[in-house]
């Protein structure tokens, strides 16, 4: 067989280079990924000091121009699921790479995932693994596994991955350094091309083709067209923004406050408080948000304010129901312990307070959220705190 050259006018390019990336199955090494892509660049004579930085940039331009035809989820929750089936939808091939190989064998032969999302039968295009070099192949890879979980599958996913877009939705921050989740991920997969997808959205919703938006963060807009392509239909709007921090803010912060407010329904404060609750969450996500660098814009749209309506308003969400169950009285032990699903605002909440501190950033109702999960205050003491505040302007960010 004639072997492929990424020059080679008489095969698609962007083929080529998929193929000679599937085939990189050994430690990172920069200079041999470049003689490898790129063999006609030669670093050692370049004039530029950044010789392998320009050959990088080469490869990622290349990448800008593929059709993602095949993309890889990784992570088979109900999220995970739910985006192979739009991006089945968007008629691309989508494969679920799943830890449980119960799950795999489900997805593979009933075309279901009943233990993550009962109630929806799976195209049978839709396929599943438990390797990560099989999902590594795919034009396209989706991080969708609970935050908790984002550096260990992105290191066992390093050896089988170069340069290739990634796009996280996994949403929160890591427990253990109070990183964002686009921190992680580049950080252990440093030339990635990343994006990262969030929104109000609900997974069954999506899985049954009912509307809904989503924002995709980008650092290019090419990449941003080139998902919205592939994973965008009739039924799911994308909408690209290059505010990569203020999407991840948002989608954290509002998290944290979905148990806010369901805590304020489970102990039957009225329709009143949690609109209030609300209003004034947004207002410290806002605060939060601007300090550490992100957009007004970005936090008052889909990922922010939109995400923050649809999590803080339906029991459908993982977090609001968690806040309902902890209002009723049940502790947050028993609550976690009869489930299988992951409630990313346990984990935020100890984050974004921390991070607010160290900014000087008064977060009321998410320092008061963290100490009920810390098991520093009960619900009726917090509640008593936020309600005894000072009387102040409401235009007073401080």
């Amino acid at each position: 067989m004639r072997k492929c050259r990424i020059f080679d006018l008489k095969r698609p390019r962007e083929n080529c280079i998929r193929r000679d990336i599937r085939r990189m199955r050994v430690p990172f090494d920069k200079g041999a990924l470049i003689n490898k892509l790129l063999p006609n660049f030669d670093v050692a004579s370049s004039h530029s000091q950044h010789g392998s930085e320009a050959a990088f940039a080469t490869i990622k331009e290349r990448w800008f121009a593929v059709n993602y035809q095949s993309v890889g989820v990784i992570g088979a929750g109900a999220w995970g699921t739910a985006l192979a089936i739009a991006a089945c939808r968007a008629e691309r091939n989508a494969l679920i790479w799943a830890y449980e190989r119960e799950t795999v064998d489900e997805i593979n032969n009933q075309h279901t995932n009943t233990v993550f999302l009962p109630g929806v039968n799976l195209d049978q295009k839709i396929r599943a693994t438990s390797d990560l070099a099989e999902i590594a192949a795919c034009d396209l890879l989706l991080m969708v596994v609970p935050s908790p979980h984002v550096r260990r599958i992105a290191e066992q996913l390093a050896p089988h991955i170069h340069t290739k877009p990634l796009v996280i939705c996994s949403k929160g921050f890591e427990e253990t350094s109070n990183k964002l989740m686009s921190d992680v991920v580049i950080e252990t997969l440093p030339h990635i091309l990343p994006a990262v997808m969030v929104g109000p959205s609900f997974a069954a919703e999506v899985a049954q083709g009912l509307p809904a938006a989503l924002t995709l963060a980008v650092r290019d807009e090419r990449l941003g067209q080139g998902v919205a392509k592939a994973l965008g239909s009739n039924s799911l709007r994308l909408y690209w923004t290059g505010d990569m921090l203020g999407v991840q803010i948002g989608s954290a912060v509002k998290n944290v406050l979905a148990i806010a407010s369901g805590i304020v329904v489970g102990r039957r404060l009225g329709a009143n408080a949690q609109a209030a609750l609300i209003t004034r969450g947004f207002a410290e996500m806002m605060r939060f948000g601007v300090a550490m660098g992100a957009r007004e814009e970005t936090l008052s749209g889909l990922s922010g304010f939109g995400d923050l309506i649809l999590t803080c308003y339906s029991q459908q969400s993982r977090n609001m129901s968690l806040g309902v169950a902890l209002g009723e009285g049940k502790t947050l032990a028993e609550i976690l312990g009869s489930r299988r699903s992951v409630s990313e605002g346990t984990h935020a909440a100890a984050a974004v307070v921390a991070r607010a501190r160290a900014l000087g950033v008064e977060m009321p109702i998410c320092d008061a959220v963290r100490a009920v999960l810390a098991d520093e205050a009960d619900i009726d003491e917090a509640i008593a705190g936020l309600l005894s505040r000072p009387q102040r302007s409401e235009t007073d960010w401080r």
